[in-house]
């Protein structure tokens, strides 16, 4: 509990009035002096009764919700205070931001006060009720309650509209039934010869005793699939609000090349190479929102640099039919793994998020990128 400025702007009056009555005896400046102790007392004894039988319980709380959505949390009041008093203020915060709203309560009435706020980036973050304030009815003083009303939010990127990520020239025919499987190490049965059959493949001993040419047959190979790399260091570019656009970008960019290649039942996987090393794979649209909840858990604080990533990668391109790769960094060592991976045979295509597509720096790395046959497309936080 705390006097607030009026309290303390209307204090000298008091005591001015109580020696202007001493000193000249006017009865007068007694009685301003008794009215403004009268307030100063009500106004005293119905904030401290306020703080004492002020209850403040969250109900509700949205766990999930999108980018740009709205989260809300539902908050059960209650007091036990007769005397009138203003009108209480909920204050509440999500991600920095803060919201505030103001209640007239009954006193023994129980009041749900529902609390929204805009999602405004990706993460996890903890919507929480910072504070529950009630002042008087003269507004001389003001009780201040934190109930410890605080949920954890975890906000989901938006996939938005992309070009079709395409396979090298054909993968998804023999090119790419070869390349996954060249080896040949998984026969599972035996037929009968025919014109066109590789020598390699007949089996010579059980020709012999069927007295008939026979060949092996091979375990029909996993078709190639789709190898998103995130860059999960720290972004590059931006600080405060630039820094979280940049990391919402990163995130929405996966999300988008992941929904719409999952939706045509392409195999996808995503590594992940923060702190809380993961991997995300799958082959249909139900796993999605696994993908969402993996990328939303994402702190981009990693220390190890993003040419490492692309490097340790590299034993993945036999199956691998196209490789996205999403960043903030650009430079001559990222430019050489990614080179590496393309050379490997798969497609490759970079998406670069960041405020300035056209620095002089990004240029010559563009360049080589585009030398080697890697699609370079740059996007821009909103």
């Amino acid at each position: 509990m705390r006097m607030t400025r009026r309290g303390a702007a209307i204090l000298p009056l008091a005591v001015t009035s109580l020696l202007c009555g001493l000193s000249t005896g006017n009865r007068l400046y007694y009685m301003v002096f008794l009215t403004v102790g009268l307030c100063y007392a009500y106004g005293l004894a119905s904030v401290l009764w306020l703080k004492a039988t002020l209850r403040a319980e969250v109900l509700t709380d949205t766990a999930e919700a999108r980018r740009g959505e709205q989260v809300r949390l539902q908050l059960q009041l209650r007091h036990g205070c007769l005397l009138p008093m203003s009108a209480l203020t909920v204050e509440a915060r999500l991600g920095g931001q803060t919201f505030s709203e103001e209640l007239v309560l009954s006193p023994f009435r129980t009041s749900a006060c529902t609390l929204a706020l805009p999602a405004r980036h990706v993460g996890v973050w903890l919507f929480e009720v910072t504070r529950v304030e009630g002042e008087d009815l003269f507004g001389l003083f003001r009780a201040r309650k934190k109930p410890g009303a605080a949920r954890q939010v975890l906000v989901l990127p938006r996939a938005f509209d992309i070009e079709k990520p395409t396979f090298a020239a054909g993968e998804g025919d023999k090119s790419a039934l070869g390349r996954t499987q060249e080896d040949f190490a998984a026969p599972e049965d035996v037929r009968a010869y025919l014109p066109g059959d590789a020598m390699k493949r007949v089996h010579w001993k059980l020709s012999f005793r069927k007295r008939e040419l026979l060949v092996r047959r091979y375990e029909t190979p996993e078709p190639p699939d789709t190898l998103v790399l995130l860059d999960t260091s720290v972004p590059e570019g931006g600080e405060g609000e630039a820094l979280m656009a940049l990391r919402d970008t990163l995130c929405e960019t996966v999300m988008a090349v992941a929904d719409l290649q999952l939706r045509d039942q392409s195999a996808v996987r995503v590594p992940f190479y923060g702190r809380a090393a993961n991997e995300f794979s799958a082959d249909g649209p139900e796993q999605v929102h696994l993908l969402e909840r993996m990328l939303a858990m994402q702190a981009f604080d990693g220390d190890q640099p993003f040419e490492r990533t692309l490097n340790l990668e590299l034993r993945r391109m036999r199956r691998t039919g196209a490789v996205i790769i999403v960043t903030t960094h650009l430079n001559p060592r990222i430019v050489d793994g990614v080179s590496r991976i393309r050379r490997m045979g798969p497609n490759v295509r970079l998406y670069l998020a960041t405020y300035t597509p056209e620095a002089p720096e990004y240029l010559p790395c563009v360049a080589r990128l585009q030398h080697h046959l890697v699609e370079v497309l740059y996007v821009t936080p909103a």
